[in-house]
């Protein structure tokens, strides 16, 4: 069964940083397209960032966030990264990872919740001073 477990969530001041981790088991990420995605309490869930497999490995972000947060992904750890920099606090919101596992792996990675097909539980991102 694919299990997606999301880290690395917490309380942070305004600029600060955090890495958020998504480790996966019962499937290789690095065949497969991953997103990170929020949902801030009272609106719809909304794309942040994706990186498609490693035999091509772009990525793609939200212009919210372009420029302060990367996405990167370890294979031999079998863990996918997002590092935000520069935090607001309209980044407040609950953090999730999520694989398409469709054996597409030719395509690049769309930031559209409807391309992935596992999903993690979330990690609580709060950025208030």
């Amino acid at each position: 069964q694919v299990q997606l477990v999301e880290s690395g969530g917490g309380l942070v001041q305004p600029g600060g940083s955090l890495r958020l981790s998504c480790a996966a088991s019962a499937l290789t990420l690095d065949y497969n397209n991953i997103g990170w995605f929020r949902q801030a309490p009272g609106k719809e869930r909304e794309a942040v960032s994706c990186i498609s497999s490693s035999s091509d490995g772009t990525t793609y972000y939200a212009d919210s966030v372009k420029g302060r947060f990367t996405i990167s992904r370890d294979n031999a750890k079998n863990t996918v990264y997002l590092q935000m920099n520069s935090l607001k606090p309209e980044g407040t919101a609950v953090y999730y990872c999520a694989v398409r596992d469709r054996g597409t792996s030719w395509l690049k990675c769309r930031l559209k919740n409807f391309d992935y097909d596992y999903w993690g539980q979330g990690t609580q991102v709060t950025v208030s001073s």
